[in-house]
């Protein structure tokens, strides 16, 4: 029989993992839509975005940052952008259909991944320390911990069951 923390844990996992799978759908997303507008496109609809709040006030900070980055958003930069944001999504996405469909060579690739995406997150903090950086990886931090206790916790379970 599971316990009461038991079934909290891998409640909670398992909406972790609808949260991963949405995110990553979003980034599939987001990455093919890069691939596919041109960079006027999004330098266009930055502009668009920006135009009020500029008229408003020209020394807005968010609205010249975002100009600056569109502008400064080059094909290559959006060529990366759009392979990373595909690739990550995909992969993840991937990954939580396979624990979703109970395949138990996933979850260490989940694992794995998991760890990799950690990594590189912190190498980019390294680089540059952004804030919605910082929440995204305390979150995958969390999904990594999760996924690493409900792998162990199956794993128990089936050891126990050949035990019989």
């Amino acid at each position: 029989m599971i316990g009461l923390r038991e079934q909290d844990l891998h409640r909670l996992f398992r909406a972790s993992l609808w949260m991963k799978g949405a995110h990553s759908m979003i980034e599939v997303a987001g990455g093919l839509l890069l691939y596919v507008l041109p960079h006027e496109a999004i330098t266009q609809f930055v502009r668009r975005l920006t135009w009020a709040e500029l008229l408003e006030d020209p020394r807005d900070l968010v609205a010249n940052i975002l100009r600056q980055a569109a502008h400064g958003f080059g094909a290559d930069a959006q060529a990366f952008a759009a392979w990373y944001l595909f690739s990550h999504g995909a992969v993840k996405l991937a990954l939580v259909a396979a624990i979703f469909a109970d395949r138990r060579w996933a979850y260490p690739l989940f694992i794995a991944a998991m760890g990799g995406f950690i990594a590189y997150q912190f190498h980019l903090m390294l680089l540059q320390l952004s804030l919605p950086l910082v929440a995204i990886t305390v979150l995958d931090i969390i999904v990594l911990a999760l996924a690493i206790h409900e792998y162990r916790f199956r794993r128990r379970l089936r050891a126990q069951g050949a035990g019989r």
